[in-house]
């Protein structure tokens, strides 16, 4: 670079005029071998050109001077031009050189994120399947593809159903599976509860809330993309043909305790803080390893004094009765269902059971009095668990949840309290802080 620099200079100064030399006669150039004397002299001249002037006699005669003529503008101008050449010439390069080294480093990134397949997240992994843009953290996929995931969306590959459609799994390739959720119902509704949802899940990150991969809007169409949830909801391990089988007393306390981190996240870490206003156990969700995490928000709403008062939305049984009656809706209200929550965990039971055909019972009516007796307790559980159970953390769970289903909202603790009433509960390994001696029990396989 710099010897380009220095060859720039030298070209360009080496290119200045010789002095000028007047012409003397051939004649006396040809006999300058004898010169009879020969002096010099400075002249003073006043132009400002300064002028060196030298006078020589030949036999006599006075010879026409020499006169040599330095012409500072033009070194000054030549000097300066060679100076903005070899300058631009410096920047290009730095130029040139900046443009390589970043288009290396970008490269090597590459590369590095090729070559470590397993650390790419998964939603680099669908943009891979032609994404068109993206919205924030969350990808746009094209409707083609979730109908190739999905078969078309055939009925053998519904995992749920819900409220505003079906959920459904997705296979994008052998080790890359989703759930997808295709709204379904009145366009008003449907096109609210889609932006509340999408718009919440972009903001909300947390390993106790579902995580959004991606959303597709085709015509009237919306579909959301979750993270693959192998065990399914809660409410089908609880309900479903395996009766909760699978559930051991350590991995229901677990979820539990899950649930209520998710829930803390929205009250008391999210600004503005969040109400869910639909938790129930299928929208709770279980990974392979039976972590459990909140989903749907299609309901959800910031908490403050604007929003204690709006329109009536939720699932019978899990409804806050301030709310049901008034409509006044705050994080109480999420507490509420909780408790009902917890107890489906402890006894087993529907929310709501249809005794007849005119006659309802409710698992908070139902259990209220027997869970405040003592000595009745034992007999309400869960038959899968009955014998499992240590029954001063079984009256502690109960009473944790007798206190969330309170009809007064002021009675009822706040999550944070609930949370910190749980952990002492479940086991170390599983994310608590109870340490036993004997193994945690394992969970049966997933359907």
């Amino acid at each position: 670079m710099w010897a380009l620099l220095s060859t720039s200079l030298s070209f360009l100064l080496g290119t200045r005029p010789e002095p000028t030399l007047f012409p003397i006669s051939g004649s006396l150039l040809a006999s300058k071998d004898n010169p009879i004397s020969v002096f010099s002299s400075k002249m003073e001249d006043q132009s400002p050109i300064p002028k060196k002037r030298t006078l020589t006699i030949y036999q006599g005669m006075p010879v026409v001077p020499v006169v040599e003529e330095v012409h500072h503008q033009d070194l000054n101008k030549r000097t300066l031009i060679a100076l903005t050449v070899a300058s631009t010439h410096l920047v290009g390069i730095v130029l040139f050189l900046s443009c390589c080294w970043i288009c290396r480093l970008k490269k090597s990134r590459t590369c590095s994120a090729k070559s470590k397949g397993h650390d790419v997240p998964i939603v680099d992994k669908l943009n891979s399947l032609r994404m068109a843009e993206k919205k924030g953290s969350v990808a746009v996929i094209e409707y083609h593809l979730l109908q190739a995931a999905t078969n078309n969306f055939q009925e053998v590959n519904v995992l749920g159903e819900g409220g505003r459609g079906c959920l459904y799994k997705a296979c994008f390739s052998e080790k890359l599976l989703a759930a997808v959720r295709r709204f379904e119902g009145e366009e008003q509704d449907i096109e609210r509860e889609f932006e509340n949802e999408l718009n919440w899940l972009t903001k909300i990150h947390h390993q106790n809330i579902i995580s959004l991969l991606g959303y597709c809007i085709h015509g009237e169409t919306r579909v959301l993309v979750y993270e693959m949830m192998q065990n399914g909801s809660l409410e089908s391990q609880l309900h479903g043909p395996t009766h909760g089988s699978a559930l051991t007393w350590n991995l229901r306390m677990k979820i539990a305790v899950d649930v209520a981190r998710g829930l803390e996240y929205l009250h008391e870490h999210c600004d503005p803080p969040v109400v869910h206003r639909d938790l129930k156990s299928s929208n709770i969700l279980l990974d392979s390893n039976f972590n459990a995490k909140l989903s749907d928000f299609g309901l959800a709403v910031a908490s403050g004094i604007q929003n204690k008062y709006i329109k009536l939305s939720g699932t019978l049984g899990y409804v806050a009765p301030e709310y049901l009656l008034d409509g006044k809706l705050t994080d109480k209200s999420d507490v509420y269902a909780f408790g009902v929550l917890l107890l489906e965990l402890l006894i087993g039971r529907k929310p709501v059971e249809k005794m007849s055909p005119d006659h309802f019972q409710f698992i908070v009516s139902w259990a209220m009095p027997r869970l405040a007796d003592r000595s009745k307790l034992p007999n309400v559980v869960d038959p899968v668990i009955k014998d499992t159970t240590n029954l001063k953390h079984l009256y502690q769970v109960a009473a944790v949840a007798v206190l969330c289903v309170q009809q007064e909202p002021s009675y009822r603790p706040l999550i944070t309290d609930v949370l910190h009433s749980l952990i002492p509960l479940v086991p170390l390994e599983l994310g608590g802080s109870l340490r036993i001696t004997g193994p945690v029990p394992l969970a049966l396989p997933s359907l």
